[in-house]
């Protein structure tokens, strides 16, 4: 059985939580016994399209515009050509090499095109992994208008994306309900949630980068992912500027995004000390981190109406650090780590929460407490075997 995964972002050139997964993915179908393509996009390409391996997996890279770290403007352009692209530069390996599956990651939402040609072409299945429901989450945060022509676009290369799926699978119960509330399809749906391989982790716990950064003495609370208007990034900022009063705590963020300007310029004007902000590395440097550091962050916006799985939590859970998250209301991330006890989240908005559950985190017995904890929740839930079981037997 041979098994094509479609995705905007993939190792070894991606430092993206969405690329890590479909590589894992990929690697757990081959070790199963599949053969598995993965087409995804190459800018810097300078022939139609190229192919190569990497742990025994093919990959078509095929020629596109730069989707990643631009302006919002030329990313739209960019991605609303992502299936004419793949399709005008592939199609020789696309009539040459039919498939018995496809498996397409979202975001992007602008693939729909490319998996109806591929479906018609192999007259096969297809298997969505919808990680993200814009233009929703940009309009629940006020970046577009609900009626606006460019939401109206938007809309309607996600429905084309929704209705080349003959199942899709959604990152969470909540997600689940919102889904079939808000867009009443009769597709398939079910909970996917997020994997991981568990055996990925690093052995051994480093000291570069608290020595780099002259933290060896220090409780660092670290967040490494995007750094953008989903997450609200000021949410962080202000604990660690509440939190200066403890002379052992640091904050590192690491990664890129929308808001890395704005962070800077807050911490400036408030004179904030104890934050080191960093840009992106790659997989391997960022395994590293999460081996010296102590407390894995995430934030997620107040305003979002679905609720996210941030998929940097899997490497907090893979490593075994303790969680200090903040979430939408009514998102039931914190139901599912609540029970593992695997960390401590609150609801965005709610500072002084967010503020005690830190300090709590201070405490090293209580950390160690969530360490095995948070192993456990990794393998109950979030393991890639367990993925490629489920979307294998739709």
């Amino acid at each position: 059985m041979k098994i094509c995964l479609i995705v905007d972002d993939y190792m070894p050139y991606s430092i993206k939580v969405a690329a890590k997964m479909m590589h894992e993915l990929a690697c757990e179908y081959i070790n199963q016994g599949y053969e598995v393509t993965v087409v995804t996009p190459d800018p810097k390409l300078k022939t139609k399209y190229e192919i190569k391996y990497l742990d025994d997996v093919q990959i078509v890279y095929f020629k596109s515009g730069e989707i990643k770290n631009v302006n919002k403007i030329k990313r739209a352009i960019n991605e609303t050509m992502l299936s004419y692209n793949a399709w005008n530069n592939s199609n020789e390996f696309f009539r040459n090499n039919p498939h018995d599956l496809i498996v397409y990651y979202s975001p992007s939402i602008f693939f729909g095109s490319l998996v109806n040609k591929l479906k018609k072409l192999w007259n096969i299945k297809s298997y969505l992994i919808l990680r993200d429901l814009f233009p929703q989450w940009a309009i629940d945060n006020g970046m577009l208008k609900e009626t606006s022509i460019i939401t109206k676009y938007f809309k309607y290369f996600e429905k084309v994306n929704y209705k080349a799926a003959d199942t899709i699978g959604l990152m969470s119960n909540k997600n689940l309900e919102w889904f079939q509330d808000y867009y009443k399809t009769d597709k398939k749906c079910e909970v996917l949630y997020n994997w991981t391989n568990t055996n990925d982790n690093v052995s051994a716990a480093s000291n570069k980068y608290k020595k780099q950064l002259d933290l060896e003495d220090k409780i660092v609370f670290f967040y490494g992912g995007n750094m953008g208007h989903a997450q609200d990034m000021l949410n962080l900022v202000r604990l660690a500027k509440r939190m200066q009063k403890y002379d052992e705590v640091h904050f590192v963020f690491v990664g890129a995004g929308d808001e890395v300007e704005l962070i800077k310029e807050t911490i400036k004007k408030d004179n904030i000390l104890n934050i080191t902000l960093l840009p992106s590395v790659n997989q391997e440097e960022f395994k590293i981190m999460l081996t010296e550091f102590d407390v894995g962050l995430f934030t997620l916006n107040k305003y979002h109406k679905t609720h996210n799985f941030p998929g940097k939590l899997l490497g907090y859970l893979t490593e075994g650090l303790p969680i200090l998250g903040s979430i939408n209301l009514g998102n039931d991330l914190k139901d599912i780590v609540d029970e593992y006890q695997a960390g401590l989240i609150s609801v965005n908005g709610e500072d002084d929460a967010l503020y005690d559950n830190a300090v709590k985190l201070l405490d090293s017995v209580y950390r160690d407490k969530m360490i095995s904890n948070a192993k456990c929740l990794l393998n109950d839930k979030f393991t890639v075997e367990s993925a490629v079981k489920q979307i294998k037997d739709n």
